[in-house]
C-alpha cells in the first residue's frame, strides 16, 4: 500500500480500550473534530455507557469485530493484551486499514505486528504521557499536549502510513518521534520503567519501616511524595510493561544497584569532600539534562531549599 486512501478528517477511528489512554485519545480527537467517526470498543459495560453518555464516541461495543468498519484501528490496552489482540484485529481489519498501538513497550509488539496480513498497515506507537490514575474517568483531552509520541515503524510500514501516523500525533497535540523499537525499549527502561521500580522499592521500604515507626508518614514531606509518586501507578499496566521489557529493565536495575553501592561506600567512608564532588557531578548532570535548577553545593556550609522551608 503506497497511500492510505483516506485522510484523518474523513476516517472512522476505532479505539480498542477506553481507559486513560484510549479515552483521552477519543476526547482529543473529538475536541479537534479530527475524524468522521469514533467507535469505542471496551469489555467494561460501565465504561461504554459513560463514553456514550458523554458523547465521546458515536458507537460503543464489546465486540472487536466493530473495528472492521474502521479506517484506523488504535489498540490502547496493556502491552500483553495488545499482543494477544493483534491476530484477531488482523483477521477483521478492512483493506488498507492502519493499525497503531499505544503500548509502553515496542519490541515485542512490533514483532507481533510483523505477522499481520499484508492488506493492513501496522505501526507501533507510544505517547510519552500518563497519570497515576487509570480508567475512562481519568481521561483528559489535553493528555497528549506537547508530549513526545514515539513511532516505531516496521520494515513493511509504508512511507505514507508513517506520514499519516506523524500527522495523527500532531493532530492530538503531540510531537512525533520516529525511533527503532529496540532502541525505544532500551531508553524507556532507564527513563520510565526503572523509576517505577525504584519508587515501588522506596514505598515498600517506607511501609515496612512504618510498621515499627508510627510517625514515619507524618514526617514524609514533598520529597518523599515526589520520589514515591510512580508507585501508585496501575499494577496491571506496569506488570505488562516490566514483563515485555524485562531484559532491558533488569540491565537498568543492575546499573542502578551499582550506583547505589557506590553511594553507600562514599557515605560509609565519611569523606565529605569526595561525597560532595560525586553529588555535585550528579546535580549538574540533572540540571543540564532535565533543565530543573539544582541546589548549589559549595565547599563550605550549605543550605538549600528543601521540604522543611
Amino acid at each position: 500500500m503506497d497511500e492510505p486512501g483516506f485522510s484523518l478528517r474523513n476516517a472512522t477511528v476505532a479505539i480498542v480500550g477506553l481507559g486513560l489512554m484510549g479515552g483521552s485519545l477519543a476526547l482529543a480527537l473529538l475536541s479537534k473534530n479530527a475524524c468522521a467517526k469514533i467507535i469505542g470498543i471496551d469489555s467494561n459495560e460501565a465504561t461504554r455507557t459513560q463514553a456514550l453518555a458523554c458523547n465521546v464516541v458515536e458507537e460503543a461495543s464489546d465486540d472487536l469485530s466493530a473495528a472492521a468498519r474502521a479506517d484506523v484501528i488504535v489498540i490502547a490496552t496493556p502491552a500483553r493484551t495488545i499482543i494477544d489482540l493483534l491476530p484477531r484485529v488482523g483477521t477483521i481489519a478492512r483493506e488498507n486499514a492502519i493499525i497503531i498501538d499505544l503500548g509502553s513497550t515496542k519490541r515485542e509488539i512490533t514483532q507481533a505486528m510483523e505477522a499481520l496480513p499484508a492488506h493492513v498497515q501496522p505501526i507501533g506507537g507510544h505517547p510519552m504521557c500518563g497519570k497515576e490514575s487509570s480508567g475512562f474517568a481519568a481521561a483528559d483531552a489535553n493528555l497528549f499536549h506537547s508530549a513526545t509520541f514515539a513511532l516505531t515503524p516496521l520494515a513493511r510500514t509504508s512511507a505514507a502510513t508513517l506520514a499519516f501516523a506523524q500527522s495523527f500525533a500532531e493532530t492530538i497535540g503531540a510531537r512525533p518521534l520516529v525511533i527503532d523499537a529496540e532502541r525505544h525499549d532500551q531508553i524507556v527502561a532507564a527513563t520510565s520503567h526503572l523509576p517505577y521500580v525504584v519508587a515501588s522499592a522506596l514505598m515498600a521500604t517506607a511501609d515496612k519501616i512504618s510498621q515499627d515507626e508510627e510517625l514515619l508518614f507524618r514526617l514524609a514531606a514533598s520529597g518523599f511524595r515526589d520520589t514515591s509518586r510512580l508507585a501508585a501507578s496501575d499494577p496491571t499496566m506496569m506488570i505488562d510493561i516490566l514483563l515485555t521489557n524485562r531484559v532491558n529493565v533488569i540491565k537498568m536495575l543492575q546499573q542502578y544497584a551499582a550506583q547505589l553501592n557506590e553511594l553507600t561506600d562514599l557515605i560509609d567512608r565519611a569523606d565529605a569532600a569526595e561525597l560532595r564532588a560525586h553529588l555535585r557531578t550528579i546535580a549538574e548532570s540533572r540540571q543540564k539534562s532535565v533543565g530543573t535548577p539544582s541546589p548549589v553545593i559549595s565547599s563550605g556550609a550549605t543550605r538549600s531549599v528543601s521540604d522543611h522551608d
